[in-house]
């Protein structure tokens, strides 16, 4: 489960200068470019990083100048894991993972301290039968917003029906309730979004329904579990002849609602006509806003790149929202596409042709790993090309702020252009909300040199162009997409370093 990146805005915002200092950590000699990895995050004053080798499993330990400090290998664990997730807490963490032993698949658990070192044995969570053919990637993890409920669930696929499983656990791994409920699931028409729980322990994901294979969804359905039940609550949602994207959906526990945002269209295989955003109220268990809000020529006319104003918005893709205490909150797309001599772009097989659509499956953090992220569920997904060239294009950032109604009180543009050709790995952005302002990373090319720019948008939705991140004059290329934000001023994002993958802490002053 990817890790719920949520901030509440701040009500005060600064209009001084930022400035930024950079510090790198050294390449392990095993730190190659084919190493998968997962931030984990800040423990106490260290920072702590995943790292899987060819099935050589170690928790390396950082200082505050980014020395290596410890490295726990982690022996214990089998030679083939199938899937890693991190819990962090202020001074310790929980590493849940899953791997295969002939027909059984297990779900373990370590508590590990500050440091990286192993606090516990392993702590078994969950088994499974599942025959020859079957998926074995079966479980993942979510957790609240405050930590205090940790969920494992698993999904699996059996004669056209999805057997739910969910085990919801405390925040010292207590087993509360688990639940066995089976739901009727069609491949080529359904979609499910992210899964979540919130502060209560309630489970909540949106279902979609499609009228055929290659259209977009028609139909929308709110999911919800109270933490205490078996059944799922279905709550249909009204989209008046509209259809669908990808759903973003986010739990505001502040306001105890669930927000739903997803770019729409009129017809099928239409041109993006705007943004569709949804309100549901927890507590009186009832759609509190709908909004189709169309975007106009105005707003084409900031976002587009080299497109005409119909089409200027089809390439945009949801990548994130914050949620205010008021109950606004601010969404971010980003236009991006690639192309290829023997494979068009196409919209659609970009969303609905990956793994990430399927809610049994998760990957690790690594962006050599394979089926890595995707918009979906973080981060951008395209197949291995081999015997031919392609080429990805990131392009602007759409910077939408929305009052707790669904309306907008201000749209803003963060202007980029990047390509490159076989690999999007240099490509995109890293976003760091300090100081009251909304930090966009990025990496260009100017005068044969690359560069990291730096713009933030403040609550007025005024864009400022900061000066650019120095210490970039060693031969470090950032991978900021993969970055994370792990305290209120510090960013990691991974590097690579003459061939090795190392670490950069970016910290605001």
């Amino acid at each position: 489960m990817k890790n719920i990146f949520l901030f509440v805005l701040l009500s005060i915002f600064y209009t001084a200068a930022f400035s930024q200092h950079i510090t790198y950590s050294q390449p392990e000699s095993g730190d190659s470019k084919s190493m998968d990895f997962q931030i984990i995050g800040k423990l106490k004053e260290n920072f702590l990083i995943y790292k899987n080798n060819r099935n050589d499993y170690a928790i390396c330990s950082y200082d505050d100048e980014m020395r290596l400090i410890g490295r726990t290998n982690l022996t214990m664990m089998p030679d083939k894991v199938l899937n890693v997730d991190f819990v962090v807490y202020p001074d310790f963490a929980y590493l849940i993972y899953q791997y295969q032993k002939k027909n059984l698949v297990y779900c373990m658990a370590f508590k590990l301290n500050s440091e990286g070192k192993l606090l516990t044995d392993p702590i078994p969570l969950d088994t499974t039968h599942i025959n020859f053919l079957a998926d074995n990637k079966i479980y993942n993890t979510t957790y609240s917003e405050d930590k205090s409920k940790i969920m494992v669930y698993k999904i699996q696929k059996n004669n056209g029906r999805f057997h739910f499983t969910t085990l919801l656990f405390n925040d010292s791994l207590t087993l509360l309730h688990a639940s066995d409920i089976q739901t009727n699931f069609d491949d080529k028409q359904d979609r499910f979004s992210d899964f979540y729980i919130d502060d209560s322990g309630s489970f909540v994901f949106t279902r979609g329904n499609k009228s055929s294979s290659r259209d977009y969804m028609n139909n929308l359905a709110l999911v919800i579990k109270a933490p205490d039940a078996d059944t799922f609550s279905v709550n249909g949602v009204k989209l008046l002849g509209n259809y669908l994207d990808a759903i973003k959906l986010k739990v505001d526990n502040v306001n105890n609602n669930y927000v739903i945002n997803s770019f729409y269209y009129t017809k099928p295989r239409g041109n993006i006509e705007g943004l569709y955003t949804a309100v549901w109220d927890k507590d009186k268990n009832q759609m509190i806003t709908q909004q189709f809000l169309q975007l106009g020529d105005s707003i084409r006319n900031l976002a587009k790149s080299d497109k005409n104003l119909k089409s200027a918005l089809d390439d945009f893709f949801l990548t994130g929202i914050i949620l205010k205490k008021d109950g606004g909150f601010v969404i971010t797309a980003e236009g991006h596409y690639s192309d290829s001599r023997s494979d068009p772009w196409n919209r659609y097989d970009y969303q609905y042709g990956n793994p990430t659509f399927s809610p049994y499956n998760s990957y690790m953090y690594s962006p050599y790993s394979y089926g890595y992220g995707g918009y979906y569920g973080g981060y951008p997904y395209y197949n291995n090309n081999y015997g031919y060239s392609q080429r990805y294009y990131y392009n602007n950032v759409l910077v939408l702020n929305l009052n707790k109604n669904g309306t907008p009180d201000w749209v803003s543009v963060v202007n980029k252009s990047q390509y490159d050709d076989q690999s999007d790995n240099y490509l995109s952005y890293a976003s760091v909300l300090t100081g009251g302002r909304l930090h966009f990373l990025f990496n260009t090319v100017e005068r044969r040199t690359e560069i990291v720019n730096d713009q933030s948008v403040d609550k007025t939705g005024k864009v400022t162009r900061n000066p650019p991140l120095r210490n970039l004059d060693r031969g470090y290329q950032f991978m900021l997409r993969y970055g994370k934000q792990v305290s209120a001023t510090q960013i990691i994002v991974p590097c690579i370093f003459r061939n090795y993958i190392c670490f950069a802490k970016i910290e605001y002053e």
